[in-house]
């Protein structure tokens, strides 16, 4: 019997690689839709991200549509808008117009970020001081959905009002106690460390009130996942990423993604060494058996509900490869929603 949760589900970012496009990229999320969906995964999520040369998916309920309309039974959300950016009515009457077309399918995925330079935010029309009003943002988004929105007299979101859309926060530390306050799911990372993150997690569930949208806490674990014949295998898939990740955190810009070979042929200096070994340190690599341990392990000690995998590999083979590899580690039949 597997230790893993009965869900897994996906996150894609929409990244670009080396010589190809952002439109590519783009046409590559909605067809790893489809194949995910095949192999039984629960959800499928798109992100937020702007400015981002190594990151298409900048408008996610656009892309959200598109996924959805490509597939059939897969759950499909995001992962998610960062409401901070937004108006939550405008945002309200976008997941009302997805969950109308694909009813009883959308998730409404929302984190607190907001541009990352200076830049980015002004052409977004925020700044970081928005991000402060996440809660307040959060409650009137949910209020547009159940009608009782009273800042606005006589103002009605069509046609998200009356509608059902789960609502999910992806956040850490105090995020997680905004999820327990609105009693909503809630979506974390294992970014500061393990211990940190089981923290967040208890006190979320300690603190958890139920509501409308989930009458008890309800945990989804994020992480990257790669699931090889060889764990040498497993590992170099995630290279390309850390090196992206790596790149930004020294230059402040993440570029498209490099095959393996040329991020491990690249001469990094002490920090760009550190920073890189530090980007694979949170991620689940290795073989069948070795992931089920290592993730299993970190389900059973989160007590997660469902896993949320947000691989980005160079090779889109390998990719599905490890997908396929993860699904049955599950459990999980080709067809078979989880």
């Amino acid at each position: 019997m597997t230790s893993l949760p009965p869900r897994l589900s996906v996150l894609d970012r929409s990244p670009t690689r080396q010589g190809g496009s952002g439109a590519r990229a783009l046409r590559d999320t909605i067809r790893f839709a489809v194949d995910v969906e095949a192999l039984g995964y629960h959800r499928f999520w798109v992100s937020e991200h702007h400015s981002v040369p190594g990151v298409s998916g900048s408008a996610p309920t656009v892309l959200a549509a598109a996924v959805a309309s490509a597939t059939s039974r897969i759950r499909v959300g995001t992962g998610g808008v960062m409401l901070p950016n937004h108006r939550p009515m405008v945002v309200a009457e976008q997941f009302g117009v997805l969950e109308s077309l694909f009813p009883g399918r959308i998730d409404m995925g929302l984190g607190r970020s907001v541009g990352f330079t200076d830049g980015i935010r002004r052409a977004l029309g925020h700044g970081k001081e928005d991000a402060a009003d996440f809660g307040a943002q959060v409650t009137e988004l949910l209020g547009w959905f159940s009608g009782t929105q009273q800042e606005f007299s006589g103002v009605h979101a069509i046609p998200a009002e009356g509608l059902r859309v789960p609502a999910f926060l992806l956040a850490t530390g105090s995020g997680a106690a905004l999820a327990a306050e609105l009693g909503l799911p809630l979506v974390i990372a294992n970014i500061r460390g393990e211990r940190p993150m089981i923290d967040a997690i208890n006190a979320y569930r300690d603190n958890f009130r139920p509501s409308a949208i989930s009458p008890a806490p309800y945990v989804v674990l994020s992480s990257a996942v790669a699931v090889a014949e060889t764990t040498e295998k497993a590992w170099r898939m995630l290279v390309s990423e850390a090196w992206s990740t790596t790149y930004s955190r020294t230059r402040g810009e993440f570029p498209p993604l490099l095959p393996p070979a040329d991020v491990l042929a690249l001469p990094m200096t002490d920090r760009e060494r550190a920073r890189f070994d530090s980007a694979l340190s949170g991620q689940v690599f290795g073989t069948a058996d070795e992931v089920e341990r290592t993730l299993g392990g970190l389900a059973g000690r989160s007590g997660a509900d469902e896993i949320l995998v947000t691989t980005s590999v160079f090779d889109l083979d390998e990719r599905l490869d490890s997908y396929r590899r993860l699904a049955e580690l599950a459990g999980i039949r080709p067809g078979q929603r989880a």
